[in-house]
């Protein structure tokens, strides 16, 4: 076996590892390997640099030298082939395995997280002296359940040492997280995040403000995962959410004006007059804040303003992702989705949700939709 000459193992390649820098090995026994893996995290290449980098060349010369092209080891007839678990890009750089993480906000559904390979943090909301975490101890559908026959709960961000063993623990396997986050001007998420990456050891974490929530932050997540899927490095991922952002459009109808008040948008005469006049705030975020985009009389109004505007985007016929998201009226959601599927086909429409603690903040009934240029 030659420097630098792949080997082929069933339908995957291999390229040898630098001697100094094994990772893993493969015993062959009748051309059938049987793998043996054996992490050394401490020598992974992208920490050591260059110094093991060359002392690493001149180790597998002497073994290429030593032990020529196809040599079987007189050792119970195994040959012992060694390949590195660190694959390199076109320019010989080796890429990095990045983790993707972000709250539980994002509502990404379960069964994507986990197809995506996504880590969740859970925020939590607070019902008298119970806490709760959404997506894990409490589901969108039991939240409005709840909220029914009980006072509002409060909500909660995680705490910052649930962010630190999370990291700390994905550093055995990776080599840098994307930590996405609702936007830190309606959550101490995101600075939460922050605080535990400068406190994780053994690992570089990369934090990105979303400036948004529900599952147009999701769209970030998902992006990030795609991307790291590829083997895409850190900063390449960073610089495409940057990109995504310049796109990104949502905009929310409320269905209870109490909400608002209690959280501070509105005043409770403010409320009272804008229930008796069925005023139906749209809100967007600005400024990493929710905040008062147009106040519209009805809701049928103010939902034809938000396709209105989705439509001033998208009419151009580049492709789109947009998704719908609701505060349990999942059917007529997706009777939106359907008519919109048929009127706009360059744009890919999803369903979503808000879950409890956005819930808290907005209340049953509330409407929204989010988009971005692909």
């Amino acid at each position: 076996m030659s420097y630098g000459e792949p080997v082929n193992r069933e339908d995957e390649k291999f390229h040898p590892v630098y001697a100094c820098l094994f990772n893993r090995f493969y015993i062959h026994t009748s051309g059938a390997p049987a793998y043996a893996g054996v992490p050394f995290y401490f020598l992974h290449p992208i920490l050591v640099g260059r110094m093991l980098d060359a002392l690493s060349n001149l180790l597998c010369f002497f073994l290429n030298t030593v032990l020529s092209k196809g040599m079987q080891l007189n050792l119970n007839s195994f040959r012992m082939v060694f390949i590195y678990s660190s694959p390199k890009d076109k320019e010989g750089n080796f890429i990095m395995k990045t983790a993707v993480v972000t709250d539980s906000t994002a509502y990404i559904p379960k069964e994507l997280r986990e197809q995506k390979g996504i880590r969740l943090i859970p925020l939590s909301v607070i019902f008298g002296n119970e806490s709760y975490r959404e997506e894990i101890d409490m589901t969108a559908e039991q939240f409005y359940e709840e909220v029914r026959d009980k006072e509002l709960p409060t909500t909660s961000q995680p705490p910052t040492g649930q962010f630190v063993e999370l990291f700390e623990s994905l550093a055995n396997d990776y080599d840098a997280v994307i930590s996405i986050h609702l936007s830190s001007g309606i959550s101490g998420t995101f600075q939460g995040a922050v605080a535990a990456s400068n406190m994780a050891e053994g690992i570089k974490v990369y934090q990105f403000d979303s400036e948004i929530s529900c599952m147009v932050q999701g769209f970030y997540a998902l992006e990030a995962a795609d991307m790291a899927a590829e083997g895409k490095g850190p900063e390449e991922i960073m610089a495409r959410l940057a990109e995504m952002k310049q796109t990104m459009r949502a905009y929310f109808m409320v269905d209870d004006l109490s909400h608002l008040q209690r959280g501070g948008r509105l005043s409770g005469a403010q409320a009272f007059v804008g229930s008796l006049l069925q005023v139906k705030p749209l809100l967007h975020f600005s400024d990493k804040k929710i905040e008062p985009f147009e106040k519209i009389r009805t809701r049928k109004k103010a939902w034809n303003r938000v396709i209105e505007l989705l439509s001033e985007d998208v009419s151009n016929g580049e492709k789109y992702r947009a998704v719908i998201i609701h505060a349990n009226r999942e059917e007529q959601a997706r009777e939106c989705k359907a008519e919109l599927e048929e009127k706009y086909p360059n744009v890919e429409f999803m369903l979503s949700y808000f879950g409890p603690v956005i819930g808290t903040h907005l209340g049953e009934g509330a409407m929204g939709m989010g988009w971005y240029k692909k």
